[in-house]
């Protein structure tokens, strides 16, 4: 079997998510947008698809890399992937990341069987937490969310609270300096709408000084907050080191280095953070399998991130991982004005459904488990070059 095309295919859909000039999302009305599908197709008529990619990259990089090779061989086009993102600016893992779970379709579809189950099975649902939207409000408006997901189902949260944000014109600002009082305003509110069984975390996004970081995560200490994700920027790892030694609250980190399995594997190495992090972005399935195996043989947990491209291969991993080592599926971006219940227009169904005790079920359909909707997506194709 040989791969005989890799297209990147552009379609017309809609967000509610504006992206505001420091490159953080903000609800507001809906507007069009483009969104993308990357098809692997062989010629013994086998295909696997995934959201996301770049058509140009996809022509100019992936095609003539891949063309002519077995499918089959993850493993290998995985390495000659990675090895071209660490030499030459022409692919970032996250192109890796797409092209990745799409072989991965590939082979499920091949076999008739969810990646979970060629991964290894190990569970068919995994405990959520409501990821909240970033700089939803003030905190009664946070503590009104919180209270809202907690009937959903939800027995986890984690807060977004002012990132890139400035809270005295309550408009997008430059990331420094961050809120850290007005944070932890928040958070405090949270923790009190939410009660004490309610499991939280909070994810600052980069914000703060280690100083500022150690203070507010004292401050969550008597909270009882279960982790701070990403508190600083994360291209300073010895103040991730520092911190880590201040605090009992777990710092879960790191969330946007480059490197893929291998920049985070030298953070369990230096101790510069509790739990790791990784997603789908970083190297795809591939590469988060390869994470969580270095967690598991060192102990430690390692949370997968959210994904922009969706949900479905992020739990296919999540499904071959061990609760003991990968703990929780990341549900959001919430937010009480968005309908996050409703599958999005390129999608027949949800990919990660939620029971009515906060588990999210692993997508049991042949592949990654996507329910294509390919009426909408042929019916609003971008035409090649425009």
């Amino acid at each position: 079997m040989k791969i005989t095309n890799i297209e990147t295919i552009v379609f017309k859909t809609t967000t509610r998510d504006h992206m505001s000039r420091w490159w953080i999302p903000v609800v507001g009305d809906e507007v069009a947008t483009n969104k993308t599908l990357t098809k692997i197709s062989t010629d013994e008529g086998a295909e696997g698809y995934m959201f996301g990619g770049d058509p140009l990259i996809t022509e100019k990089v992936i095609k003539p890399l891949l063309i002519g090779e077995n499918p089959l061989d993850r493993e290998k086009l995985w390495h000659w992937m990675d090895q071209l993102a660490t030499t030459t600016p022409l692919i970032h893992e996250s192109h890796i990341g797409v092209v990745d779970c799409a072989l991965w379709d590939l082979v499920g579809r091949m076999a008739d069987l969810p990646v979970h189950k060629l991964l290894g099975g190990c569970r068919n649902k995994v405990k959520a937490y409501g990821s909240s939207h970033l700089n939803m409000g003030d905190p009664r408006f946070y503590a009104e969310h919180v209270q809202l997901c907690k009937e959903q189902g939800y027995k986890a949260y984690k807060v977004h609270p002012l990132i890139n944000w400035d809270p005295v014109n309550w408009e997008p600002g430059p990331q420094l300096p961050g809120s850290p009082k007005e944070d932890v305003e928040i958070c405090k509110a949270v923790r009190e709408a939410a009660g004490e069984d309610m499991v939280l975390m909070s994810d600052p996004h980069g914000v703060y000084t280690l100083e500022q970081a150690i203070w507010v995560g004292k401050e969550l200490e008597q909270l009882n907050f279960y982790w701070m994700e990403h508190p600083m920027s994360e291209t300073r790892m010895e103040a991730y080191r520092r911190l880590t030694r201040e605090l009992d609250l777990s710092i879960v980190a790191p969330e946007r280095v480059t490197g893929s399995i291998f920049t985070r594997a030298e953070w369990v190495v230096q101790g510069a953070s509790d739990i790791l992090r990784i997603g789908i972005e970083d190297g795809g399935i591939t590469a988060c399998m390869k994470m969580v195996n270095v967690c598991e043989a060192f102990g430690i947990q390692c949370e997968i991130h959210l994904s922009h491209l969706g949900a479905a291969p992020t739990l296919q991993v999540l499904g071959a991982s061990p609760e003991a080592t990968c703990e929780y599926f990341e549900r959001g971006l919430l937010h009480p004005d968005l309908d996050y219940e409703t599958p999005p227009p390129h999608l027949k169904s949800l990919s990660d459904p939620m029971d009515d005790e906060g588990n999210v079920l692993i997508p049991q359909g042949p592949g990654l488990g996507m329910d294509i909707n390919w009426d909408y997506i042929n019916e609003n194709r971008v035409p090649a070059g425009e």
